[in-house]
């Protein structure tokens, strides 16, 4: 079989001239002379298999736009199969390259077996915390049917993305996102509704009869916008989001009801957020939430959320986990794109920044995170407050956080400073006590549900019991 040849000399001048880099300081990145680097570049000499692989893993970012044959674009799901902790030690790039080339039918299918695999163990997770949380029955609350649909599919919707982002265009012109003024134009023109702002009339109520759309004007400018988008693409795309919710197969109608209102809210997100000029304005800023809410007008919470959804075929962004913490630790929202998965009933982790977060509202914190799996991540988590407009209803506090894992930290602005190789500079944390395997953690709550206990009468330890 003849050798793959990759040719990405105008790819590889563009990373480095982005990157800032000079010649010799790109080779010297990647291990090879400065003539063989100006070959490459000049499509005198293809990229080795080597090559592609240091390329995929310092710049995954850069790397993933380039346009990849059958055998490359296997070669990179291969690996990421094989990186899995669950194999001891990973095969090496020779291994991955061979068996991509010449066994391409075994590639694509340990590649299913493994997404297979993940999904499945993501299935007996929630069951087993159903279990352990005295849900004997399995059975899911509507919210919960919703919030998992979401996590199976990825948290990306792509019919409904692109639709919105196609709705995007017709609103802006000069700006990189539909202002509140464009959306209540096309919601009074296109759409004859009247628009009502008053106070206490709840965040946004919609009488379809009337045609009268009522805003709380006690939100804060983004929500307020936010809440015009909702009720945009909840009208200008309700036949995409109604397809959408049928085909989902949910159990009876307050979950498919609830799907609509995410899929409304997931459009209004995509709206305000386009896909294309969010995903690169997230990567020019090294994924700054702070720059980017100011750029797109919206807000802390929205900003992430949106960054957890770049899933799309061909131009991912990076993958991040995300989730909404309140002041009881109960999680609220969560999505993960990364190998970290969230327990689905109890709170998360005591160790985990998060929880620190919600007590100290508008300020950053960050933490260098380590799985029981071993696998690293870097998280960045805020304390945030909803003012309710009113002295007699408190304020919603809460906390956000989103993070990835370490081989993409020189991406993420929030690694700055973390000392990343470090082996003793990672907090041990796990998804839930009643799954954590850690036998040794000062922090434990309960044990894993499928553990006995030792306990000994003359040994008292800061957790009262041993694990077996």
């Amino acid at each position: 079989m003849a050798k793959r040849r990759v040719f990405a000399g105008t790819q590889l001048r563009n990373l480095r001239n982005a990157r800032g880099h000079k010649q010799s300081e790109m080779a010297g990145l990647l291990g090879i002379s400065v003539s063989y680097l100006s070959q490459l570049e000049h499509d005198d000499r293809p990229l080795t298999p080597a090559l592609i692989e240091l390329l995929s893993r310092d710049f995954p970012m850069d790397w993933q736009d380039v346009e990849e044959d059958a055998t490359t674009r296997r070669f990179a799901a291969l690996r990421e199969a094989a990186s899995d902790p669950l194999f001891p030690a990973p095969l090496s790039v020779d291994q991955l390259t061979r068996i991509a080339e010449q066994q391409p039918a075994l590639a694509d299918q340990f590649v299913a077996l493994h997404a297979a695999y993940r999904r499945t163990g993501e299935r007996l997770q929630i069951v087993d915390e159903a279990l352990a949380s005295e849900n004997a029955g399995g059975s899911r609350l509507p919210w919960e049917e919703v919030r998992d649909w979401f996590h199976m599919e990825g948290n990306y919707v792509d019919r409904l993305d692109r639709a919105a982002e196609e709705l995007a265009e017709k609103l802006t012109s000069k700006t990189v996102s539909p202002t509140a003024e464009a959306i209540e134009r096309y919601l009074r023109d296109a759409l004859a509704i009247s628009l009502i702002y008053t106070a206490h009339s709840g965040l946004r109520q919609y009488d379809s009869g009337a045609g009268e759309l009522q805003i709380d004007q006690s939100q804060p400018a983004e929500s307020q916008r936010f809440q015009l988008a909702h009720q945009l693409v909840a009208l200008a795309l309700q036949d995409d989001i109604s397809a959408i919710v049928e085909g989902a197969g949910l159990r009876n109608r307050s979950s498919q009801q609830l799907l609509f209102v995410g899929l409304a809210n997931y459009a209004a997100g995509a709206l305000l957020m386009p896909y294309n000029r969010f995903r690169q304005e997230a990567r020019n800023l090294r994924h700054d939430i702070d720059r980017l809410r100011q750029v797109f007008g919206v807000s802390f919470e929205q900003a992430c959320h949106r960054l957890s959804t770049l899933q799309r075929s061909g131009a991912r962004g990076l993958p991040f986990f995300f989730c909404r913490v309140d002041m009881a630790g109960n999680i609220t929202k969560r999505h993960s794109a990364t190998r970290l998965q969230f327990a689905r009933f109890g709170g998360a982790c005591p160790l985990w920044i998060v929880h620190e977060a919600v007590a100290i509202p508008d300020r950053i914190l960050v933490q260098l995170a380590e799985t029981p799996d071993g696998v690293r991540y870097v998280s960045m988590a805020k304390g945030l407050v909803k003012p309710s407009g009113s002295y007699a209803r408190a304020p919603r506090r809460y906390a956000v956080a989103l993070g990835c894992e370490i081989e993409h930290a020189r991406d993420f602005i929030y690694a700055d400073g973390l000392d990343l190789a470090s082996p003793q500079a990672a907090t041990p944390i796990g998804a839930s006590c009643r799954i954590c395997p850690r036998s040794d953690c000062d922090q434990r709550a309960f044990p894993p549900s499928d553990r006995a206990i030792i306990v000994d009468p003359n040994l008292r330890d800061v957790v009262p019991y041993r694990i077996a």
